[in-house]
């Protein structure tokens, strides 16, 4: 079984997301990566290529070339790329998404979606036409604990969910910053209307309807700029009304000094809660009522099916960022695999799509007009 062949769009030299899926991609033995347009600027483009052993020919320059010549070479048998991962800004998401699905080459995404609706449905209309999978990097979902978290939810082992809170709480945009990933975060042109809310809220949502596996209704924001002059939200505030009257929290912060990478995920049923940080991922608090707490950890006793799915260490050895980056990758892999051989995708397998990321979008919108009424309830 060889191996699957990865292009990349974005990820040159000096930025920060490419790295993590290229170590993603090679973690678990799937994929290559053999092209790529890696920059906008043809220099940096051919340089970054070189660095990373693609060759020459398949250096490219422009992802629309990348695109039509590597779906040429997938003719007959050929050695095209199966896939493309997506590494740019926001708002360099659609067009090559929409280039390499009409091109039938599967695209895996970094996340939000794009940076506006518009873009973001153009990219769904496209997935829809093209027979390729289209997958977007919510890597938070494929952590261990979160996979059982989400097992322990949907047999009931918390009874009728009641309560969702989510955080993701960061302290690196907390005065004025520029830098490579600053400026493109805080620009509304490069990132979308959104700041705060579409870097890291999005995970923080994705990862609360990932888990309770609530579908969410309405909504009532508020957004902050405290930096002076910034133009996007730097922290948020949201309350969340879910289907069946469960009730949500989501803050998520770049301006909380003290908090690195602080997402956390609480869920609480009229049977028990659940408890997990990313920041001490392979640790979660189990707290049935009327009993002692419990401590679960990643592979240890009461494991779930779903929980030991991706383990790669024993037990007492941290997985965490990069292992669930790898996860996804594998999952695609699998994914990409299956329709090869005409077969049905595995049940256990969690890769988001495309549907994940139009609610990401759906959340972003629904937090900006909220904000912008005041705190009006609004519907998703």
């Amino acid at each position: 079984m060889r191996r699957l062949r990865l292009g990349m769009v974005g990820g040159g030299q000096g930025a920060f997301i490419g790295a993590v899926h290229r170590i993603a991609a090679r973690m678990d033995g799937q994929w290559e990566l053999v092209a790529g347009a890696l920059s906008s600027d043809a220099e940096r483009a051919r340089a970054s290529a070189a660095e990373l052993g693609i060759e020459p020919d398949r250096a490219y320059t422009d992802f629309i070339e990348m695109a039509a010549r590597e779906a040429a070479r997938r003719t007959n048998g050929g050695d095209g790329i199966d896939a493309v991962a997506i590494v740019t800004p926001n708002h360099m998401h659609a067009a090559p998404a929409i280039a390499f699905l009409e091109a039938g080459i599967h695209v895996i995404c970094d996340k939000p979606l794009a940076a506006t609706r518009e873009e973001a449905d153009a990219i769904a209309k496209a997935a829809a036409r093209s027979r390729a999978r289209f997958i977007l990097t919510h890597n938070y979902t494929a952590y261990p604990l979160v996979r059982q978290a989400r097992e322990m939810v949907a047999r009931g082992d918390l009874g009728t969910i009641r309560l969702v809170q989510a955080e993701y709480v960061q302290d690196w945009l907390t005065v004025e910053t520029h830098n490579k990933q600053a400026d493109w975060r805080t620009d509304p042109a490069r990132s979308g209307a959104g700041g705060c809310v579409g870097d890291i809220g999005t995970h923080a949502f994705n990862l609360a309807c990932y888990v309770s596996g609530l579908t969410p209704e309405e909504l009532a924001a508020d957004l902050d700029s405290f930096v002076p002059g910034r133009q996007v939200d730097d922290n948020v505030h949201v309350m969340m009304r879910y289907e069946g009257g469960a009730k949500g929290l989501i803050w998520t912060s770049q301006v909380a000094p003290g908090n690195e990478n602080g997402l956390r995920l609480r869920i609480y049923g009229d049977k028990a809660g659940l408890d997990w940080h990313q920041e001490n991922p392979n640790e979660m608090r189990y707290t049935p009522f009327g009993e002692p707490a419990r401590i679960l950890t990643r592979g240890g006793s009461g494991t779930t099916p779903q929980g030991s799915r991706n383990l790669r260490t024993p037990g007492g050895h941290p997985e965490g960022y990069l292992e669930a980056f790898a996860t996804l990758y594998t999952e695609a892999a699998a994914l990409i695999r299956a329709d090869a051989a005409g077969q049905s995708a595995d049940p256990a397998v969690h890769a988001p799509g495309i549907e994940d990321g139009l609610a990401g979008m759906r959340f972003i919108a629904a937090c900006i007009a909220s904000s912008r009424a005041n705190g009006l309830w609004t519907r998703l």
